[in-house]
């Protein structure tokens, strides 16, 4: 489950294949002839409803348009991805930006190209049976949760701003894996999980309908998942960090207009892809999260320096980053796309 995507760790290096590890990028020819980058990318996660842009983007010719050969890879946790961008392991990849801001903080050489997704997908999910409508409605609810992980660390906040504390909550300690199973038999009313990923799988499993407390509609908001690059190759190419941003807005506008098209493109991307349905709701979710109210009307992908720092705010207050930066710490403006 996507939560686990922010499981520690170094993605190992048989499960990349590389190109940028020194030698520059590959090159690869289009069917027209045209000299493209071959550009590693690397996902948070197995391809979910999220990456339809990605696909679709690839599809309709759209990263070729502006030279660039994407080769979509599985990830295995948004800190994974992180590191191994970071280390040069994949050129570019796709995470979520706690993960980031904790990266940076640590020392990785890395930065955001910008956050797509900049309404956060966290929220409390239950079966709409359980008439919870209000985050008072929560008091003396099981809730599964995982222990660290960004969910939890931000869950405490969510409940302050509207006028609760932990104690008025059970907090199960549940393996990302399990979560869903938990809610589905009953041993917990609730879990802490994205909107635009658990929440439709546990439908389609349960056969009823899922409602949600979203964080962002509830008094807290931060940016969630966006694009990323080494400071290596932002060093070494920034002409290929701008052609991927222009490219990736493009696709994520593209796909916004034709999201069922978007969806169709993912046929065969994994062999752990989720039914067409649960990818259908899991991008329409994930269409409802691009933008803050000062980005509405911009394109994918443009971000603002104010929606950075109340991004690392939040996460400096919540523990999750010890020593706050500015926002060009951890954001790459040179590459951002054209509003």
């Amino acid at each position: 489950m996507r939560l686990r995507r922010l499981a520690v760790g170094l993605v190992p290096l048989l499960m990349l294949t590389a190109a940028c590890g020194g030698g520059g990028t590959e090159k690869s020819k289009s069917a027209s002839g045209k000299d493209l980058d071959k550009v590693t990318f690397t996902l948070n996660w197995y391809p979910y409803g999220e990456h339809a842009p990605f696909y679709y983007g690839k599809k309709q010719g759209i990263y070729e348009k502006h030279g660039i050969d994407l080769q979509i890879q599985a990830g295995q946790g948004s800190q994974k991805t992180v590191q191994a961008t970071g280390a040069g392991q994949t050129e570019f990849g796709w995470a979520d930006t706690p993960a980031l801001l904790a990266a940076v903080g640590q020392g990785v050489p890395v930065k955001s190209l910008g956050v797509f997704l900049q309404t956060t997908p966290a929220s409390v999910q239950f079966f709409s049976e359980k008439n919870i409508k209000a985050p008072a409605d929560l008091k003396g609810k099981k809730i599964a949760g995982t222990a660290g992980d960004a969910l939890s660390k931000t869950f405490p906040v969510f409940l302050k701003k509207n006028g609760m504390s932990e104690s008025d909550v059970q907090i199960q300690n549940t393996d990302p894996a399990g979560k869903i199973a938990a809610v589905i038999s009953g041993k917990t009313d609730a879990l802490l999980g994205y909107a635009s990923d658990q929440g439709p799988t546990m439908q389609d499993k349960a056969g009823k309908p899922v409602s949600y407390l979203r964080f962002s509609e509830h008094g807290l908001n931060f940016y969630s998942n966006g694009l990323l690059a080494g400071t290596r190759i932002l060093k070494s190419d920034p002409d290929l960090a701008k052609r991927l941003v222009a490219a990736t807005s493009e696709a994520w506008a593209a796909a916004e207009k034709s999201p069922q098209s978007a969806v169709d493109s993912m046929q065969g991307a994994s062999a752990q892809l989720p039914p067409p349905g649960v990818l259908s709701e899991q991008f329409k979710t994930t269409l409802t999260l691009l933008h803050t109210d000062a980005t509405k009307g911009k394109a994918p992908g443009v971000n603002t320096e104010a929606d950075w720092k109340q991004t690392i705010d939040v996460f400096a207050g919540a523990g999750m980053v010890a020593d706050p930066k500015q926002p060009a710490e951890y954001w790459e403006t040179s590459a951002a796309p054209k509003g």
